[in-house]
């Protein structure tokens, strides 16, 4: 059964509170594999996915819909603008090609993926760039370089303009920081609709170096300030990993509430108005995933106080985080 639970946007539209993230790992081997566990997720009641460009899984999802016979109606997809086409072609064109890469008319919700415009070329595929990016930065050597033209401003007018034709019935941001929202509302005539923060970076390797929002990074004058302005926050692969998963609190949450920490931790952030979209191959933990506890008032309390502004989606070699200071991306 999928989870009744919706979150209203700004918009009015009503986005489910779990959907299934998309991204596959660094090889088109991969991404093709993961069409039989969108599969299983459709067949568990999953009805929002939240894919990207840069995934490299857009078209896999997009087979798995049709083979499923889920009526499009009631699906909610994500997907995201690539960081490298602004400087190289419009919103419009590069929706567009999600759209006809996915099967689809529009997307549920387009947003715009960082801040940052990459100097990537626009004849290489996402995978292909990433492993290249990859590699790199495991060498130690500057990895991305950015362009200082659109700035995320001007690209915003882009993603404006394909909500109001409709190929995109919302539209919003990702790795937004409290600056770089405040930045962009001087001259947006449309409020972003959502703010998905932290999620996987394109260097989010074995050594799990970068982390989510999660409740060792409750971020909450972020989530404050989306608030007042409307903007719903989405916590993408929102877990901690067992950083967070074996302490004790969480543990024994786990135990009272007769659930799996990871569960207990996807709890909480329904519990504050959070959207989740946890990625799980496993049929089990789909299942589980959309089967939450709801959490006491103190037992939300408890798991925030756990609390310590720990973000492991630190710069790289370069002294920056994708071609951008902490102090440019407002951190």
């Amino acid at each position: 059964m999928a989870s009744p639970l919706k979150f209203k946007l700004n918009t009015g539209a009503e986005m489910p509170a779990i959907g299934m993230g998309c991204w596959a790992g660094f090889s088109e081997e991969e991404a093709e594999g993961a069409v039989s566990w969108f599969l299983s997720a459709l067949k568990a009641g999953y009805r929002h996915f939240d894919t990207a460009w840069l995934y490299g899984t857009e078209k896999y999802l997009g087979e798995a819909i049709r083979r499923s016979g889920v009526p499009r109606e009631e699906l909610w997809i994500n997907t995201k603008l690539p960081w490298h086409h602004p400087a190289i072609k419009t919103v419009e064109e590069s929706l567009d090609e999600s759209l006809r890469t996915l099967g689809i008319d529009y997307v549920d919700s387009y947003l715009m993926h960082w801040p940052q415009v990459v100097d990537w070329p626009d004849d290489v595929g996402a995978l292909e760039l990433l492993r290249g990016a990859y590699k790199l930065f495991q060498e130690g050597k500057q990895s991305i370089t950015v362009k200082d033209w659109p700035t995320f401003n001007e690209t915003w007018k882009g993603m404006e303009a394909v909500y109001r034709k409709g190929k995109a019935r919302n539209i919003g941001v990702s790795n937004f920081s409290i600056k770089t929202l405040e930045k962009l509302l001087e001259t947006a005539e449309v409020v972003p609709a959502i703010n998905q923060v932290e999620p996987d970076g394109p260097y989010s390797g074995p050594d799990d170096r970068y982390c989510r929002m999660h409740p060792y990074l409750v971020q909450e004058d972020l989530k404050a300030y989306c608030n007042a302005k409307g903007i719903r926050l989405v916590a993408y692969t929102a877990t901690g990993y067992s950083a967070v998963l074996t302490n004790p609190a969480i543990v024994d949450l786990a135990a009272k509430y007769e659930a799996s920490p990871a569960q207990v931790v996807l709890a909480w952030h329904l519990a504050r108005g959070v959207i989740v979209v946890p990625k799980s191959a496993d049929p089990q933990r789909q299942r589980d995933n959309l089967n939450l506890p709801t959490l006491d008032t103190e037992d939300v309390r408890r798991i925030s106080a756990l609390d310590r502004n720990e973000r492991y989606n630190k710069a790289g070699p370069d002294g920056k985080v994708n071609g951008w200071t902490y102090e440019q991306l407002g951190w």
